[in-house]
């Protein structure tokens, strides 16, 4: 009889003893949180339970932790990235977040026609990117959105987003068409910029650039308002109109004073400006004016030009413009 109280007695404190790790388990850490944990590439539940428990986000101990999720949790691996355990959370769902759950995915974003020096701002202002911000050519970078992890350098970002650009060149490149006058991948970009900043309507790109390699054919001045603002902003936008000065300036972007391409790049060109300049359309277009929708409207004459631009004045001054 005493024998079987014993025993009666061993099996309740162990049912009271997992009831106890079952509830353990299910609470939140000591620490309120949310917390923001990095785990590295091929982490254990060992390792990271115990950078767990320095964040205060499991209950127990990392040794506790680990044994409860032994027995109650998933023998799934712990997945690499950026997790943020929300406030409050119990230690069962801290388990599934890290084995089940999205990593935080973390973005910084260059548009199409993006300047080096906002790039360079952004990088700066990023408060999850470490080191300083490098220098960036401009027209080095490609337009996209990058993935980053929390604590990566601002240099390294950079470089990938170059990388991004240079392996796009190696391979529009050799498949140009060979109608625009252009001599080199950086020539194309300089071009590619100039054609980014003319027009946001991606169907107008081919034709733009048509336009201005048939100017280069001939030597006939490109005559690009953006070339004239870009030495004077860093390629921000002037927020007024171009002064009779800055049209005269001599200083090797403005293509109002000086035939062919400027001596650099005046953006950061996106891929479908690029592909524009190395497959332009056959167009015998010299010229084009806005036409009042967003978009342009082109002429092979300067008497065409003419009538277009007497055109865009009359809206302008409908809208109260002039």
């Amino acid at each position: 009889m005493l024998r079987r109280a014993v025993l009666f007695a061993a099996i309740l404190g162990l049912l009271v003893g997992a009831g106890g790790l079952w509830l353990l388990w299910l609470s939140p850490g000591p620490k309120p949180g949310p917390h923001d944990i990095i785990v590295e590439e091929g982490t254990t539940l060992r390792s990271v339970s115990r950078q767990l428990e320095k964040e205060g986000a499991i209950p127990g101990s990392a040794r506790t932790y680990y044994v409860m999720a032994r027995l109650f949790g998933s023998s799934d691996p712990i997945q690499a990235g950026e997790f943020e355990i929300p406030k409050g959370v119990g230690g069962s769902a801290v388990l599934d977040l890290l084995q089940h759950g999205k990593p935080v995915q973390r973005l910084i974003t260059v548009t199409e026609g993006m300047p080096s020096v906002i790039v360079e701002e952004k990088l700066a202002s990023n408060r999850y990117l470490a080191g300083p911000t490098p220098a960036i050519s401009e027209g080095s970078v490609l337009p996209d959105s990058y993935g980053y992890k929390r604590g990566e350098t601002r240099a390294a970002l950079a470089r990938r987003m170059q990388e991004a650009m240079s392996k796009t060149l190696e391979r529009l490149w050799p498949k140009r068409s060979g109608d625009c006058p252009v001599s080199s991948p950086d020539e194309a970009v300089i071009l590619a910029s100039i054609v980014e900043k003319e027009t946001a309507k991606s169907a107008e790109r081919p034709m733009i650039a048509g336009v201005y390699c048939n100017r280069l054919k001939i030597g006939m001045k490109l005559d690009a308002d953006p070339t004239v603002i870009y030495p004077v902003t860093k390629g921000k936008p002037l927020g007024r109109r171009i002064r009779k000065t800055e049209l005269a300036a001599d200083n090797g972007y403005n293509t109002y004073r000086q035939a062919g391409l400027p001596k650099g790049p005046i953006a950061n060109p996106g891929k479908e400006s690029i592909e524009a300049v190395l497959h332009p359309a056959q167009t015998k277009a010299l010229y084009f004016v806005a036409d009042g929708t967003g978009g342009h409207v082109f002429a092979a004459t300067l008497a065409e030009h003419n009538a277009n631009v007497a055109k865009w004045y009359a809206i302008r001054r409908q809208r109260g413009q002039m």
